[in-house]
């Protein structure tokens, strides 16, 4: 992707000014694919590779992607706040777009710590977007002292998980769906970061993505 493609913005966000990196397709965007990003605690930012892989192939599948910068991370000002702030800086990001881009099905795709913030968001903002996918998404108590409260979803997002996740155990995510009887899809033999099959769980996400714009009214 070239630099020309790339553009980055600040806008307002409830404690200051929020950083996005918009990466732009070559045609017409289908749609907006919002992309957060891993714990900044732990050194997470927009510019990691799964939500750079992400981008990548969410962009050349023609969706407009947004990579936003949580609070406290890059330019974007404020200060870490556990996932409560950050949902807060994600509903404004998820307004902005709405606003200049009008009329264009908006996705949220949340991976780790971004996955419990757009797991948050999806609850506040129910109805402003068509697609929610969560991958590696922590619940429940995970290594490092944290925890997660298990989240209140749609049916109908996509779950994906890696089978050997250390940072946000398979069993934990399991023993919250089965209470629905949700799908999961597991990666055998995958970690955290989807390590050796990263590409192909891009791919699944852009497939997720255009059956849920065939099944949208027009």
């Amino acid at each position: 992707m070239s630099q020309l493609d790339r553009e980055e913005l600040l806008i307002d966000g409830p404690v200051g000014k929020l950083h996005l990196l918009l990466d732009h397709p070559s045609t017409s965007p289908k749609g907006v694919a919002i992309v957060s990003h891993p714990q900044p605690l732990l050194g997470g930012s927009p510019r990691h590779i799964v939500p750079v892989t992400l981008a990548r192939q969410l962009c050349a599948s023609g969706w407009l992607v947004v990579r936003p910068s949580f609070r406290g991370v890059g330019l974007s000002e404020g200060s870490h706040d556990g996932g409560t702030g950050e949902t807060e800086d994600s509903q404004a990001v998820l307004k902005h777009m709405a606003g200049i881009m009008p009329g264009l099905p908006i996705a949220l795709i949340g991976f780790s710590f971004g996955a419990h913030v757009f797991a948050r968001l999806a609850c506040a903002a129910a109805g402003e977007f068509e697609a929610l996918v969560l991958l590696g998404m922590p619940v429940g108590d995970v290594p490092g002292g944290r925890h997660y409260p298990a989240p209140d979803l749609p049916e109908d997002c996509l779950l994906v998980h890696g089978e050997c996740d250390q940072m946000a155990p398979l069993v934990s995510l399991m023993d919250w769906a089965a209470g629905e009887h949700r799908r999961v899809s597991v990666y055998a033999g995958a970690d955290h970061f989807f390590k050796g099959c990263l590409s192909r769980v891009a791919e699944e996400v852009c497939r997720y993505l255009q059956d849920k714009r065939r099944e949208s009214p027009a």
